[in-house]
């Protein structure tokens, strides 16, 4: 499959410009022009914010397909603990996974076992290493590319423990690749996801130079063939291995509740992600070891490529939380033993991506931004959107990078005046 820069695109025979997904997008990282919405690159953390709110269905996952996976002689799928959220109450993990290995993958195994695994691996880290508090949670790929660019300072916090999606992909191509004498290449490793963002940090992981992982197909795409293997599902396979420890990683506070420590803190949504990030930056979060950070809605249930009510998933999740218990079924010793040996760790240290400043001049940086603050002043402040920029100094720093016209604010049009004073006019957009 080809490298995909970012893991959405715009539909633009169905956007209309309606500027929803713009005002959603926490980094600003769209602009509508010439009544189409525009995704910024270098901005872009793929939390898929946009992709939640457009109402006329523009915005475009991409995800792994179907076809996709002809490319493997085997195919593993690991299914994030969301899935089990998707079914009702009449449908239990051990069920969804047979009928998810029914429909056409060679191996099937639960990847809420592997959140256990990790929890275990967090917790010997909590224990055994000093320094800086608190640590955040790497498992949120969003958060990681938020943090990265928004906050570059906060890097070092972040725990050097990987992912449980990419533990368990490491795990189980070498095992059943050893079993089967294949290569590595010829072996499928796809996550079952609730967010677009797991495609991007396979396509360009952070902290690694590869991902483990091949592929990721969304929950809504693979809901409706599961859903129909489950009405005659005539298997007794024990797949299943999780207790409620792992099952509980699928909403906000799964991560940290096997934890058993009292100054852990867990944060879900976007904004509320941004304000916490904000107060770890300025040093307000005293008393707290670590930090799980999710940018969707009440964690990954909230996720927009589920396709139950977050609310009624979040309910499931409880439930099976209780039913499967809160006493974790991994071996500490095990988990130890593999801590050791790294097998939890990520291999490289996380680099800062911050957006580039106004010029690669600093004298004309700071022109640059000398002028982004007169024009800021002239502008009404209404942060309507109806210029094609989230908010008036989005459009003052695009003005002064050549990208909009000052002209492009509509309470602007007829004050030639004021275009002449800040010298805007002649400009045309690149």
């Amino acid at each position: 499959m080809p490298e995909q820069l970012h893991s959405i695109k715009i539909d633009e025979g169905r956007c209309v410009g309606c500027i929803t997904c713009m005002k959603a997008c926490p980094t600003k990282a769209i602009r509508v022009r010439n009544r189409k919405a525009v995704i910024i690159g270098e901005r872009c953390i793929d939390c898929g914010e946009c992709f939640r709110v457009c109402p006329h269905r523009a915005v475009t996952p991409l995800t792994t397909s179907a076809s996709d996976l002809e490319a493997f002689k085997m195919t593993i799928a690991l299914p994030s603990p969301v899935l089990y959220s998707q079914f009702g109450r009449n449908a239990m993990p051990n069920e969804i996974l047979l009928a998810l290995k029914t429909i056409g993958f060679s191996y099937v195994f639960d990847e809420a076992w592997l959140c256990e695994m990790v929890t275990t691996a967090i917790e010997e880290y909590l224990e055994t290493q000093d320094g800086p508090r608190p640590l955040i949670s790497s498992t949120c790929p969003a958060v990681v590319r938020l943090i990265a660019m928004r906050y570059p300072n906060l890097l070092p916090l972040i725990i050097p423990i990987d992912a449980p999606r990419e533990v368990a992909a490491k795990r189980y191509r070498t095992m059943k690749g050893n079993k089967h004498g294949l290569s590595p290449k010829e072996i499928g490793v796809i996550h079952i996801t609730p967010c677009p963002a797991k495609m991007i940090s396979i396509n360009r992981p952070l902290g690694t130079d590869k991902s483990h992982l091949d592929g990721a197909i969304s929950i809504r795409d693979i809901y409706g063939p599961i859903l129909t293997v489950l009405k005659d599902l005539d298997e007794d396979m024990i797949i299943q291995q999780s207790s409620g420890v792992g099952i509980g990683w699928a909403m906000t506070g799964g991560e940290i509740r096997g934890l058993n420590m009292d100054t852990c803190l867990a944060v879900s949504g976007v904004q509320d992600v941004m304000t916490i990030l904000d107060d770890v930056e300025a040093g307000k979060l005293k008393g707290i070891d670590y930090l799980e950070c999710l940018i969707c809605p009440d964690g990954c249930i909230g996720g927009p490529l589920t396709v139950e009510n977050r609310h009624l998933a979040k309910n499931r999740v409880e439930t099976l939380v209780k039913m499967f218990g809160e006493k974790t079924r991994v071996s500490r010793e095990l988990v130890k033993r593999q801590y050791k040996a790294g097998f939890f760790s990520l291999k490289q240290q996380l680099e800062a991506s911050p957006l580039p400043p106004l010029d690669p001049d600093q004298t004309k940086a700071i022109e640059k931004a000398r002028e982004r603050k007169e024009i800021v002043q002239k502008l009404p402040g209404t942060d309507c959107g109806a210029c094609g920029a989230p908010d008036c100094r989005t459009l003052a720093e695009d003005v002064v990078l050549g990208h909009a016209l000052l002209s492009d604010c509509p309470f602007m049009e007829s004050k030639n005046d004021v275009l002449k004073s800040s010298g805007c006019h002649p400009k045309t957009r690149k």
